[in-house]
């Protein structure tokens, strides 16, 4: 991430990004303390539906944050996508950094959390998401470098099939859980019908991450990795 990059514009948009993820973390300590006041666990407590409605348009906001800053700090395609992988994974790595320096939580890599809520809800151990981010970074760093040094090279289309794959199985492996549990407590008619997702989320507990889809799902994105780091170097060495 060094060339094309000053150390300054890296610095300040690093600060950002763990402005943003403190702002984040806030928001849970005061949730937490109102709806959890002797400690995140689930089964989930009940929200009220305008609160609900706030949490889900909070997160669309957020996106629309770091989307928006990435298209200003990036000169070109590769930048701007770049940049917005960069954003994400720092604000989510300094999210939970903040939240145990808050309130000690999570208590090991291994206690599950509520990731997000859109299109539905994500839940996973605190672990996953931080590989998640590590990988992003990865990639940010990545297009960076291939931005700065060749500036037309383009990923090819098997290698983009490859990280979207690998990007859908992490994705199942986040909503698996959840989604089975839904459709099993609840008729297709049900999902439908606000109280009866109600009471279906006040009993659902988490019981198995779905390793068996995220890591095959890391290791093909990786693989992307690897893929686009191996033909730029080749390419770039014979300039």
């Amino acid at each position: 991430m060094q060339s094309g990059v000053t150390k300054v514009k890296l610095l300040w948009i690093t600060l950002f990004c763990v402005a943003i993820g403190f702002l984040e973390s806030a928001v849970v300590v005061y949730l937490r303390e109102l709806y959890y006041p002797s400690g995140f666990r689930f089964p989930l407590s009940t929200m009220n539906d305008n609160i609900a409605l706030t949490e889900v348009i909070r997160e669309l906001a957020t996106l629309l944050i770091l989307l928006s800053f990435a298209n200003v700090a990036g000169q070109s395609r590769k930048q701007r996508i770049a940049w917005f992988f960069y954003c994400f994974a720092v604000w989510d790595i300094f999210y939970y950094v903040f939240l145990k320096a808050l309130i000690d939580w999570p208590e090991s890599f291994f206690t599950w959390d509520i990731l997000f809520l859109i299109p539905t809800t994500w839940t996973g151990p605190v672990i996953a998401p931080v590989i998640v981010s590590i990988s992003m970074i990865l990639l940010a760093s990545l297009l960076l470098w291939i931005d700065a040094r060749l500036p037309a090279f383009k990923v090819q289309w098997k290698t983009s099939v490859l990280l979207l794959i690998g990007a859908s199985l992490v994705f199942l492996s986040f909503i698996w859980d959840y989604s089975r549990f839904m459709i099993e407590h609840c008729t297709f008619r049900g999902l439908f019908q606000p109280d009866i997702v109600q009471k279906a989320i006040q009993s659902y507990i988490p019981v198995q991450f779905s390793w068996w889809l995220f890591i095959p799902g890391e290791l093909l994105i990786l693989a992307g990795l690897f893929k686009i780091f191996s033909r730029a170097s080749e390419t770039y060495k014979r300039i």
